[in-house]
């Protein structure tokens, strides 16, 4: 005999996994041409990060104000020299790492604070 919840079940299915969608991405309400409001999750659209790659420029430029604090603007001009005679790898992280007027900005405002 075929088992006859198996319908059910699935519409219970169906049922729970639309309020889990709806509870986790959040509810869009719509209004039928009978006047019925119906709640449907809303759909989730996956959008580039923005915050974070700000973030992580701002990271970056502030690591290498402070190496270049730290170390001082000769040193840290000789080592980017260095870098950019060695191998490819080597020649993108000078070029990288090159000290910009942000990162000089940087090292000059950290220089004021922290002497």
């Amino acid at each position: 005999m075929a088992y006859v919840n198996a319908p059910f079940e699935k519409r219970v299915r169906k049922i729970v996994r639309t309020n889990n969608r709806m509870a986790n991405a959040g509810v869009v309400h719509k209004m039928k041409a009978d006047g019925l409001v119906v709640a449907k999750p809303r759909l989730y659209t996956p959008r580039f990060p923005w915050r974070g790659l700000v973030l992580l420029t701002l990271v970056i430029f502030v690591f290498k104000g402070y190496v270049h604090y730290a170390l001082g603007e000769a040193d840290f001009d000789q080592r980017i020299a260095a870098l950019s005679e060695g191998t490819v790898f080597e020649q993108v992280g000078g070029l990288a790492m090159h000290a910009d007027p942000v990162t000089l900005s940087v090292s000059g405002l950290l220089n004021n604070f922290l002497k």
